[in-house]
């Protein structure tokens, strides 16, 4: 399958990240070939793995990594089917497509080897979430930045999806605007070619087929062992507040949960500084690693 085409942002923050020396790697999952970035870091932090939002791409977390990289031992951070650089799926991409494609790569990227932070916003907040269920011994710790994966009431599922359809260039400039704690001056210089985006295959796929059948259990939720950061600005305005209220009561206790000043829906593309401290911080304060078998052993 042909890749999906890049808008010029995209395209130049890719540049960006290859001049700086962070490798484009190609996986093999069983719905499409499936674009991700690697570059080995210069710290002793783990290595950490970013997972981008519905019509988003990796290219949007650069200067996260570029701001992550030097105290960290690696980052990944791969594009979904149909989204970046990554080809289109061969079939619908349903969310369980999706969890299954997303899971086949980070098993690939990350092996045997020491577990991985996992640094989720919006729908990345999700796969993040069901991989660790799936995989827990693969997840250092996880960090979501306004997640999903919380059930919505039919209204609330309706103004979610209000906000993605996007006829005209200024419904653009509105979600756009939404998904920020202040709004760039430049949003309107790309609202034409993000609706293009949202227009995607595998975007409309994501927002038609998603239910609440599809979410994390509750009880997986409670019992997800390792140390998690949530973070959901006080700037949210994308998400219900309902869906913040859902972790707050299902993640286990001791899950760190803060609304951090100066944050919307995706604090890696307004504040990737305060960002990187805040993860760097909740990594610098993890318990030495022992593998989840040999905790088992002597518990």
């Amino acid at each position: 399958m042909r890749p999906v085409v890049l808008p010029v942002a995209e395209r130049l923050l890719h540049l960006d990240l290859r001049r700086r020396g962070v490798a484009s790697r190609w996986l093999k999952t069983p719905h499409a070939a499936l674009h991700a970035y690697d570059a080995r870091g210069k710290g002793p932090l783990p290595s950490t793995v970013f997972l981008h939002g519905i019509g988003s791409a990796a290219t949007p977390f650069a200067a996260l990594l570029h701001q992550m990289r030097p105290h960290v031992r690696r980052i990944v951070a791969p594009d979904y089917p149909g989204h970046g650089r990554s080809h289109h799926p061969t079939r619908a991409l349903t969310r369980p497509v999706l969890f299954e494609s997303v899971a086949c790569a980070l098993d690939e990227l990350l092996g045997d080897g020491e577990p991985a932070i996992l640094v989720g916003n919006s729908l990345g907040g999700a796969v993040a979430l069901h991989y660790a269920i799936a995989r827990p011994e693969r997840v250092r710790a996880l960090v979501l930045l306004s997640p999903a994966g919380a059930p919505s009431s039919e209204p609330e599922w309706r103004e979610v999806r209000r906000a993605f359809e996007m006829s005209s260039a200024r419904d653009a400039r509105a979600f756009l605007t939404r998904v920020y704690h202040r709004a760039p001056w430049f949003i309107p210089l790309f609202a034409h070619e993000f609706r293009s985006v949202m227009k995607r295959p595998a975007v409309r796929d994501l927002l038609e087929s998603a239910t609440n059948d599809h979410l994390p259990a509750r009880d997986s939720l409670r019992s997800l062992p390792m140390p998690i950061l949530l973070l959901w600005g006080k700037s949210e305005r994308l998400l219900p507040e309902s869906h913040f209220d859902y972790f707050v009561e299902h993640l286990p206790a001791h899950a760190v949960i803060e609304r951090p000043d100066g944050f919307g829906h995706c604090p890696h593309f307004e504040a990737p500084r305060p960002l990187a401290r805040r993860i760097l911080q909740f990594a610098r304060s993890l318990p030495p690693f022992a593998p989840l078998r040999d905790a088992a052993q002597t518990g």
